[in-house]
């Protein structure tokens, strides 16, 4: 009989425990969180039982699909094929996991009968030995977690050129991206490690830190044609050394250093490399360097530039042109072309068709999650709504980790008005990008209209934080104002709010998506609904998205003056020069 995990919402308790009590009458081993003893530690004994689980039962609910948790654990079941999907009402399953049969027991009244059989029968199939061999690597990875884990630190770069940064930068990213492909290793994110760059710290405080048995450091310096890379592996518990090697190369052999350091942990651990993850490490975008090195400095811009600044995307799609004129399959570089484009044309209005670019990489690697972000970008664009959420729940099956994709699922949820589902995604997109401070501030809104005072205050703070960090690097940032203004008002520093409101129109004026963005704090924040509408004139008069309007509907922000006729008549003129049906 297989061990059960049962996953559920809080409000579905009831239905929860007469579900349990019939598949333990049924000789299951069923565990939920109500078999917590008291002393335990509540994280890490769901973290346990879920490991142990051969079967992950996740009862879906109206209530349940919007709870981040019981979708955290629904993931762990998808990934490792343990999932065994049960829907108590006639709902839809979260994006990420409508591919899935779901059991149907909305009409089972307990007690025998077909919906118990056939739930009784999922759980028997998903827990069989073909089917064990079956699941993904994260299962193995679930197992072995506690044995092996490792942070990656960001290699130092040793060029002597600051602007060689995005290069070293890159190279731990890649051998992070290796590692992560491993089943009997767990790795610590990209954004949780690059926490630590340019911090000098003691080995075993990181990895006290982050509770892992050993830390990874090095450093990288590109000269020309030649590039030399050291690195070693560190016992957190010992500091001592495990191994530790120095590469001396050309620049062309970039890609087979990386496959000998990767290989290189694995044999030092005395891992087993199983053969699809062997040639998963392998596998390259590209061999060419030229295009590889480009397409670095494209990424460095991506993550590190202002995502509100045209010229950043600007650069990303003339530096991965270049890299495509090097290798025309680089299905990476493709994509975050698509990325960039994308950007120009939903956020900065200009006329650039990213669908080209999305479709060829994807011809290439079908894969690629941040593609099929671009076509669910594409296809809502369009207004074919069930098209759009198609694409993102491949995109999140696909990489559930990406920033990309969170941030593309979030947007999309907040634009069908599911706020629940879309705060979820909103906060792990802030968690994967701490230079993200898009995602806090649409948490505030998303918090404000859920009536969560707690988590908005935090999302709050950490938008202040973030927005803080942001002018203090580009004082003339218009935008990181307009977000820092919003804010402010909500914590009560009203008279802030003002001044960066201010300060913002004064450094520019002309920017019709920082106006929105004041508009929402004059109107949602600063009870001042009149300064709003003045502040949205313009937005309405020139916005070219059919995106950006359809944002703006759906704004819980905007329900102060939803119903202002002045509002409606902006509103209905923008929609109808756009040729977006009511």
């Amino acid at each position: 009989m297989a061990r059960v995990f049962l996953s559920y919402a809080r409000e579905d308790s009831d239905a929860a425990k007469e579900l349990a009590d019939a598949v333990g009458r049924a000789g299951h081993e069923v565990w939920w969180d109500q078999h917590i003893q008291g002393g335990s530690r509540f994280s890490r004994a769901i973290d346990q039982a879920l490991k142990d689980a051969e079967a992950v039962v996740v009862l879906w609910s109206d209530t349940s699909v919007e709870s981040a948790w019981v979708q955290d654990e629904a993931a762990e079941g998808r990934d490792s094929g343990r999932l065994v999907p049960v829907l108590l009402d006639r709902c839809k399953a979260p994006l990420g996991f409508r591919q899935f049969q779901s059991v149907d027991m909305s009409r089972w009244r307990g007690g025998e009968g077909a919906e118990l059989t056939a739930l009784l029968e999922a759980i028997a199939n998903t827990a069989t030995p073909a089917q064990a061999e079956q699941k993904s690597t994260s299962t193995a990875k679930a197992a072995t977690s506690t044995q092996f884990s490792i942070c990656v630190l960001p290699f130092v770069n040793m060029s002597g050129d600051p602007e060689q940064e995005y290069f070293s930068d890159g190279i731990t990213e890649d051998i992070i991206t290796d590692l992560s492909k491993v089943s009997a290793l767990l790795v610590i994110a990209r954004n949780t490690a690059f926490t630590f760059k340019g911090k000098v710290m003691d080995v075993k405080e990181v990895a006290r830190a982050l509770d892992v048995t050993h830390v990874m450091e090095g450093s990288v310096r590109k000269a020309g044609d030649r590039v030399r890379i050291t690195a070693q592996l560190i016992d957190a518990a010992t500091g001592g050394h495990v191994w530790a090697d120095r590469y001396d190369r050309d620049l062309t052999d970039i890609f087979e250093i990386q496959d000998e350091i990767s290989k290189a942990i694995v044999a030092a651990l005395r891992l087993k490399l199983l053969p699809e993850e062997k040639k998963a490490i392998e596998a390259r975008g590209t061999s060419n360097i030229e295009a590889y090195n480009l397409y670095l400095m494209a990424r460095q811009q991506w993550i590190s530039g202002d995502y509100t600044d045209v010229r950043r995307d600007e650069a990303i799609v003339r530096i991965c042109k270049q890299a495509l004129s090097f290798d025309a399959n680089y299905a990476q570089a493709s994509a975050l072309m698509a990325l960039a484009q994308s950007q120009l044309r939903l956020r900065h209005g200009r006329d650039v068709d990213a669908l080209p670019a999305a479709e060829r990489a994807l011809s290439i690697n079908p894969d690629l999650a941040e593609a099929h972000c671009v076509k669910a970008q594409f296809l809502e664009e369009q207004g074919k709504q069930e098209e759009a959420n198609e694409e993102i729940e491949i995109a999140l099956r696909l990489d559930p980790e990406s920033w990309e994709v969170n941030r593309e699922a979030a947007r999309l949820m907040f634009r069908q008005r599911r706020i629940k589902a879309a705060a979820s995604y909103f906060e792990k997109a802030a968690e994967l990008m701490e230079s993200d401070w898009h995602s806090p501030t649409m948490l505030v809104t998303c918090y404000q209209s859920l009536a969560d005072e707690s988590a908005m205050m935090n999302a709050a703070r950490v938008t202040i934080e973030r927005a803080e960090r942001i002018i203090a690097r580009d004082p003339a940032n218009a935008n990181a104002l307009a977000t820092g203004a919003n804010a402010f008002a909500l914590v009560g520093e009203d008279q802030r709010a003002r001044a960066w409101i201010d300060r913002a129109l004064l450094l520019d004026p002309d920017n019709t998506r920082m106006r929105y963005n004041l508009a929402c704090a004059l109107v949602a924040r600063l009870n001042d609904p009149e300064a709003g509408l003045a502040m949205l004139g313009p937005y309405f008069e020139q916005e070219t998205s059919p995106t950006q309007i359809r944002h703006v509907d759906a704004d819980p922000d905007m329900d102060a003056v939803r119903e202002d006729a002045k509002y409606q008549q902006m509103l209905t003129g923008a929609k109808q020069r756009l040729g977006i049906s009511e």
